[in-house]
């Protein structure tokens, strides 16, 4: 049985998938893997045996990522499952951004009881209200993953030219991306071109303040500004100067905060609906439990921050998974070990991503002295987490760091 905490309320369509042998809540002591929206972990105690986190979203600041590293410990989280969600709302932000309908609006609410004649009234001030359609423009986008590659094919069908910056381009994005997406070599060069720009980047040291006080005086003046990914790509102090020099003529953002609040003209601020839909709700549970899952009952990975992707299809055999630093010579190091123990390798697939890599190795056979074998692979200092998968006996059996034991006996889901 393994034991799943949930710090949120995690839709039931995706807790359902994880199957009968795990058990799961938000009361769960000792937890194999937590699933999380957005509860803040970074004073969580974390204990030997957390095998994994997903968060069933895309954002990831919530969860402390290198304290995970460190521990063996792979954060999932669920790209594109939200995505839907975020470019209706960026499409909204086209159209808010440019026909002030959010302040249009509110103003006609104003009016009950305060004139003798709503119409005639809103024929006198519907002209503070007006704005420029998008069709003809062009927008810029910054960051084409799953959210801004399907932001820039709709936009394309709203009659707007389209171009578009990202250095690290997947192949899968580029799959999807249409092909009258024109490429720019750098932001200054996009910004300079753009009418409407909308930001699709991780927040993380490097991009904080992406959009600084140099990158808008590279802007086209008059330039609407969306950001429905992370509040700190943008420097806000940058942003009000920008605005008051005629840069910027509107910023529509997803994440408040106090410094923009108090100017509706040119600052539009909603309270991070971006994923809140009862769909992308449920497409994020979905996912973040089958990558628990995945992990949990065949060590393969997709979609980890912090490991690489790793993926062995199950052909019935156990299987040995370790985790270690990225450093030359490891898997002479590791094959050494399951030479003492004449274990057959049936197949090994090593990856790795920065200074980490990630091995599952499916074996023929394991020793019975199995307990002894993991000692010796946690010998080896570089290694983080050894876990064996053996079916044949329906448990899961990983080691601990030396001097804290071996831990045994976990059931694994049916297979």
């Amino acid at each position: 049985m393994y034991n799943i905490l949930t710090l949120n309320k995690i839709a039931a369509i995706g807790t359902s998938r994880l199957g009968d042998n795990y058990k799961y809540g938000d009361d769960v002591q000792n937890p194999d893997a937590v699933l999380v929206r957005s509860a803040a972990m970074h004073d969580m105690e974390f204990a030997d045996n957390l095998l994994a986190i997903a968060r069933a979203g895309a954002g990831t600041n919530n969860i402390p990522i290198e304290k995970c590293t460190q521990k063996g410990v792979p954060v999932f989280n669920t790209p594109g499952a939200n995505a839907n969600a975020v470019k209706e709302l960026v499409l909204a932000g086209l159209f808010a951004s440019s026909r002030r309908i959010i302040a249009g609006a509110a103003w006609v609410q104003g009016l009950k009881d305060n004139c003798e004649s709503v119409e005639k009234a809103v024929e006198a001030g519907k002209k503070e209200f007006t704005g420029p359609e998008i069709a003809g423009k062009t927008l810029g986008v910054i960051g084409l993953g799953a959210i801004g590659v399907q932001v820039a094919n709709a936009a394309l069908d709203l009659g707007m030219e389209v171009i578009g910056y990202d250095p690290f381009l997947s192949l899968e994005s580029a799959w999807h991306l249409s092909p009258n997406v024109v490429h720019e070599e750098s932001m200054e060069e996009l910004v300079a071109k753009a009418d409407y720009i909308t930001l699709h980047i991780p927040l993380n040291d490097k991009t904080r303040n992406t959009f600084d006080e140099k990158l808008f005086a590279a802007t086209k003046p008059g330039a609407r500004l969306l950001n429905f990914a992370r509040g700190g790509l943008v420097d806000n102090a940058a942003l009000k100067k920008a605005i008051a020099d005629g840069i910027i003529a509107r910023y529509m953002t997803d994440f408040p905060s106090e410094d923009l609040l108090g100017d509706p003209a040119n600052i539009i601020v909603t309270p991070h609906l971006g994923a809140s839909t009862p769909e992308s709700e449920e497409n994020c549970a979905i996912m973040a439990a089958q990558e628990i899952r995945e992990y949990l009952t065949h060590g393969n990975i997709k979609n980890s921050v912090n490991f690489p992707n790793c993926v062995v299809p199950y052909n019935g055999k156990p299987r040995i998974t370790v985790c270690h630093q990225n450093i030359v010579n490891m898997i002479g190091q590791l094959g050494a070990v399951f030479t003492k123990y004449s274990v057959n390798i049936d197949k090994l697939v090593n990856n790795s991503k920065g200074d980490l890599a990630y091995n599952i190795v499916v074996c023929d056979n394991l020793p019975e002295n199995i307990d002894d074998m993991i000692k010796d692979l946690y010998a080896i200092n570089t290694v983080l987490k050894v876990r064996i998968l053996d079916y044949g006996n329906h448990q899961t059996l990983y080691g601990d760091p030396p001097g804290r034991g071996l831990r045994k006996g976990r059931s694994s889901p049916a297979l």
